[in-house]
Order: structure tokens, then sequence, then C-alpha cells
């Protein structure tokens, strides 16, 4: 926490400062919500703070604070992503295309117990959802980390979800399901070129490869080979 002494050399009040941080924290949670959990970025945090000052380290001070504050406060850890390496083509290469998703950006990360997070917090109503991305998620892992379009669709086809499936009675646009998990940074889809033409992939990004969620799948994929053999 800053001290009275930084806050006179920017120029600006306790009182300022704590409301900046609660304008974060405030959009952090709503746009969490609105979002459906993806990532928030950073360019966003510190339009809040310069949209009324100009204080060049301010952004920066006023975001940590925010942090801790929704760790405190709420029990969520405000996680910083950023994509470790640019899409490539089949022949190692980076994509030339712009990508949005290289700049610093947010997502929030409950730490509360199991147990006390399902009883208070959990929004029952996302269950279906939630399965599914752990089902995706489990299929691209099992793949090695990485599984054509082509190839997850033929998987989930074997579950009942279709591709070209606008109105499932949970799911909703079974396409727009699947995109949701690459818009919250679980995975990362990529246009790849091959012998017999283009070829969409889709990889294990950040979030899924986070030790929490890696390890829990790993464990009930364990749980479900030893039900069987």
């Amino acid at each position: 926490m800053a001290t009275s002494e930084e806050l006179a050399e920017m120029g600006i009040s306790k009182e300022e400062k704590d409301k900046l941080v609660a304008e974060v924290m405030r959009y952090m949670l709503f746009k969490t919500h609105q979002t459906s959990g993806c990532p928030i970025k950073r360019e966003e945090l510190t339009g809040i703070v310069t949209k009324n000052y100009r204080q060049r380290a301010l952004p920066t001070l006023v975001i940590k604070e925010a942090r801790d504050r929704l760790a405190a406060t709420f029990g969520y850890e405000m996680r910083e992503l950023q994509r470790s390496r640019a899409p490539s083509t089949r022949s190692g290469r980076p994509s030339q295309q712009p990508s949005s998703v290289d700049a610093k950006s947010y997502v929030l990360i409950s730490q509360l117990d199991p147990e006390v997070y399902s009883k208070y917090v959990e929004d029952k109503e996302a269950a279906p959802l939630t399965g599914f991305s752990f089902t995706v998620i489990s299929l691209v892992h099992l793949a090695g980390g990485k599984i054509s379009e082509e190839d997850l669709w033929h998987q989930l086809k074997r579950l009942g979800l279709h591709e070209t499936d606008e109105n499932h009675p949970v799911l909703g646009n079974n396409k727009q399901a699947l995109e949701l998990l690459v818009q919250q940074r679980y995975l990362l889809k990529e246009k790849l070129a091959g012998p017999e033409g283009h070829v969409m992939m889709y990889e294990l990004a950040e979030r899924a490869l986070d030790e929490t969620i890696s390890g829990k799948i790993k464990d009930d994929i364990s749980q479900v080979c030893m039900h069987f053999f």
C-alpha cells in the first residue's frame, strides 16, 4: 500500500486513490460476470485511472492495490495472463497476423475452499458449461495438448454434441460454447498450413495449463482409467 509521502509526490490524496482502487475492483468483478470469465485487458484497467489522472506510476499502484484487496475481501486472486508465444504456422514461423491477446490481461481465480465456494459462490446454472469445458480440455489433453478441429468434433459427436447444433437444450449454440473456451484462454485456436490445405487446430492455452486445472484433469483421467482397467 502506498505511503502518504508517495501519494503526495504523485499529487493525489488517499481518498482519490482509494476511489480509483474501488472502481478497478468493481470493473473486474462486474466485467468478469458479464463476459463469463473472459480475461480483462490491462489497458482497460489503466483507462479507468488515466481518464482523469496523468501520473505515470498511478495505474500500476492502483492495480496492485486492487489485486491485494480483491484477495483480502473476496478471496479472489487477480491473476495476470500473458501469452508465452505468438501463434505459429506448421513450419514453426511466427504468424504475421496481429493478435489482441498478446497484451497483459487478468482473470479472477477463487482462492476459497472448494466446499465453501460450491455452497456460497458457484453458479449452479453454469454447471453444464463447466462440464463441457472440462470435457473439451480433457480431450485436448489426451490428444497430447493439441487436436484438429475435425478430430475434436468427432470425439464430441460420440458424446452427442454436434458442431451444427445451434439449439442444444443446455449449451445453446455448440460452436459458440467451444469458441468461448478460446476467449476465456483455456484453448488456443490456430489455422495451420498442411499438405492438404489449411487445418484448424486447438491447443491447450494458459488457463488450461495452470497446475490447479491440469492436476485435476490428470487425477480425474487416472480415476476413469482405474475404473475401467
